[in-house]
């Protein structure tokens, strides 16, 4: 759920960038940060997690122009991917408006990313929510490498929703961008309707 300060006329809404470990999400949010601009953009913060101070959640707010007359800031943020950190990824979606799974295209990691994407599933059923009624994009990251899988197989393993997808990477930036405006209008599209 987005924090409305109606004094303020602010719209505070948090988009968790999810996905398996090291496929690329705070990647995404230092990309982001070096190429938007300054204006645009708040720092870039790496937070310890209550569980475990090694653990990290990095978090950067984007100001996003107006939704229903109140300045609008989304929060980008990106938990642990490692097996062992499932309870701050489960935390970090605690309120979230929307969604961006970012998937590593190596064949290896397949089993990684489906193994994500089940838990990203459990864990919002956990908060009384299904994936298919949430704001989320897909991101297919780290497409520059050689060998990397056919975008057609990723897309039939990962994107059950036939939500809007991208191939990407963040040594290029291919995609990035595109991800984060998509990801942006569909959670601010489901603001308007909700507020």
């Amino acid at each position: 759920m987005p924090s409305i300060d109606v004094r303020k006329k602010r719209i505070d809404s948090k988009i968790v960038y999810y996905g398996p470990g090291r496929a690329g999400k705070t990647e995404n949010l230092r990309y982001v940060y070096h190429h938007l601009d300054e204006g645009r953009r708040g720092p870039l913060s790496s937070l310890p997690t209550k569980s475990d101070p090694n653990l990290q959640i990095d978090v950067l707010p984007v100001r996003s122009g107006n939704i229903l007359g109140f300045r609008t800031i989304f929060h980008l943020c990106a938990g642990p991917g490692q097996a062992f950190s499932t309870g701050p990824r489960r935390l970090l979606l605690r309120e979230s408006d929307g969604i961006v799974f970012v998937a590593d295209s190596r064949p290896e990691r397949l089993e990684a990313n489906l193994d994500s994407l089940a838990e990203l599933e459990e864990n919002l059923q956990g908060y009384g929510l299904q994936l298919r009624d949430v704001p989320h994009v897909i991101q297919y990251c780290k497409c520059d490498l050689p060998g990397t899988a056919d975008v057609g197989r990723l897309r039939s393993e990962l994107n059950h929703y036939g939500v809007p997808d991208f191939t990407a990477s963040t040594e290029t930036g291919e995609g990035v961008m595109e991800t984060l405006q998509a990801i942006v209008e569909s959670v601010g599209q489901d603001l308007q309707t909700r507020l």
